[in-house]
Parts: C-alpha cells; sequence; structure tokens
C-alpha cells in the first residue's frame, strides 16, 4: 500500500513538473512573439520617422534661391571682379532640385561657373537643416591693366594663366594693383593676341625697374612696341625695344637717377636704349 502510495504522488509531482515547464515554454513563446512584434513595430515606426524627417522642407532649396544672392539660403563670396548677377544667369540655367540637398550635385554648377572669364576656381558648399548653398569664388590675379592713354581708364585687363578679361567686368576695383600699359593694341603688337609667355616679360621688366630704381611704376608705354618707355612718378625712362638685353639695360637706372635730382633743368626722359651707354635727355 505504501509503495503505491508513493507512486501516486511522484506521478503527481512529475504531472506537476511537466505542467509547469509546460507553462514556462509558453511563457517563453508568448515573450518571443510580444518581442518580434515589438521588433516589427520598432521598424515600422522607424520607417515612419525617417519618412517623415526625409520630407521635412528644411532638406530641400528654396524655389526662389537663384533669384538674388541677399536671402538667407544662398550666399556667394570671394568674387570682387566677377559681377553677382553674372553668377546668378548661370545658376538659373539650372532648376532648384526637388530632392534633398544631400542628393544634389554641383559638380556641372560649379565647371558652368568656371566659365567665366575672371573665375579660376568655385567651390559650392552644401549647407542642411535648413537647406542653403554657400558659393565660393577663387578668381584669377590681375596682373595687367590695358589702357590706350594715361588718362583714359583701363578697358580690359590681363590676368594669370594670360587670360584676357575684357570691357564687360570692368571698371576693375583696386587696379593700382596691376600694372597699367599703354597700348592701341595695333602696329604688329595687338594686346588681344598677347600670350602668358609676353605678358610675364612685361611684368618682369617693370619690377626689374622698380626693383633698381627704388620706385613705383606709374604706367609702360608700349603704344610703340619698338620704342618703349616707362614712367616712374619724377621722370620717363626711355627702353626701346623688349629684347633679351631689356633686363640689363634697366639695371643701369640704378646708377643714373641720382644723377637727375641734382639737376635743375627740366627732364624729358632717360635714354636707355643702349647698354654701355645712358643719358639723360633735356626738354628743349
Amino acid at each position: 500500500m505504501e509503495d503505491r502510495h508513493t507512486d501516486n504522488i511522484n506521478i503527481e509531482r512529475r504531472v506537476k513538473i511537466n505542467q509547469m515547464q509546460r507553462n514556462v515554454r509558453r511563457s517563453k513563446e508568448r515573450l518571443k512573439c510580444f518581442r518580434g512584434w515589438v521588433r516589427v513595430f520598432m521598424c515600422l515606426l522607424l520607417i515612419f520617422a525617417a519618412y517623415k524627417v526625409y520630407k521635412l522642407p528644411q532638406w530641400y532649396l528654396n524655389k526662389n534661391i537663384f533669384s538674388s544672392a541677399s536671402n538667407n539660403t544662398l550666399t556667394i563670396v570671394g568674387n570682387t571682379i566677377t559681377p553677382t548677377y553674372r553668377i546668378l544667369a548661370v545658376l538659373r540655367q539650372y532648376p532648384v532640385p526637388q530632392r534633398p540637398i544631400y542628393l544634389f550635385n554641383t559638380s556641372k554648377i560649379e565647371k558652368e561657373i568656371e566659365k567665366l572669364a575672371p573665375i579660376k576656381e568655385v567651390y559650392i558648399k552644401r549647407l542642411w537643416f535648413p537647406a542653403r548653398l554657400s558659393i565660393i569664388i577663387v578668381e584669377r590675379r590681375p596682373i595687367l591693366s590695358i589702357a590706350p592713354d594715361p588718362k583714359v581708364p583701363p578697358i580690359a585687363f590681363f590676368a594669370e594663366g594670360g587670360k584676357l578679361i575684357g570691357h564687360e567686368y570692368m571698371p576693375l576695383k583696386n587696379t593700382q594693383n596691376t600694372i597699367k600699359v599703354l597700348t592701341y593694341g595695333t602696329k604688329g603688337d595687338d594686346y588681344r593676341n598677347w600670350d602668358e609667355k609676353k605678358i610675364r616679360k612685361i611684368e618682369t621688366l617693370v619690377r626689374a625697374m622698380e626693383q633698381f630704381s627704388g620706385e613705383k611704376v606709374e604706367y609702360i608705354d608700349m603704344r610703340n612696341p619698338k620704342d618703349i618707355y616707362i614712367k616712374l612718378p619724377q621722370v620717363n625712362v626711355r627702353i626701346g625695344e623688349m629684347n633679351v638685353m631689356a633686363l640689363s639695360r634697366v639695371r643701369n637706372i640704378s646708377a643714373i637717377l641720382p644723377q637727375i635730382k641734382t639737376m635743375k633743368k627740366k627732364i624729358k626722359y632717360i635714354d636707355l636704349r643702349w647698354e654701355d651707354t645712358q643719358y639723360i635727355k633735356l626738354d628743349e
């Protein structure tokens, strides 16, 4: 009897244990299922949130962004020679993108703006939230300014790289930083045909004159390319033709220039056309 009673107790105990284990498994399955649904819900929530963020208007450029550079969504800096309206004219050739700014490829616009004569490089920064553009312009350094007469404002200028920039970009600001060249563009020496090598020769000659004279050159007169003058503040200097010996002749100015300070007569020019002979031409 006792053995049978003990067996019954053991059976009941195993039944209870099995029932508890089934309950635990069911709880784990329910918890696993719940976690799965939570994950699905979170994924859907994140997708919905991402879609809402994607659709926020702050990611999109203002449809009137290219109308002017005075708004808060477009800034143009560095263009001291190129008028802003010319840059805006290029921008208006492209439709404002209907996609977020981080998907907006600006390389084509940069290349198109770089076609403007004074511009050397362009960088377009895309700024997020709110969407806006910052256009950074790097312009070519002006070297020579062209004029037909000392009293006439420059009508064109040469920039680095031998780039001739015409009257549409005039007047040029800070022309005092350029070398003023007087030329008619005639007599077989049309400045419109000058190349970078020619410009470097003129610049080298003028800088050498400033170095050896200790004075700032006002202009170089190349209206007769075979008889060139360089104007210093106190006197004209006749150089002659710009040949391989021109730099050597310019060095002689340091020896002859102090002499004119003691002279009381009016001087027409200093003649440096010959290597071994220099003289002061008086104004008769």
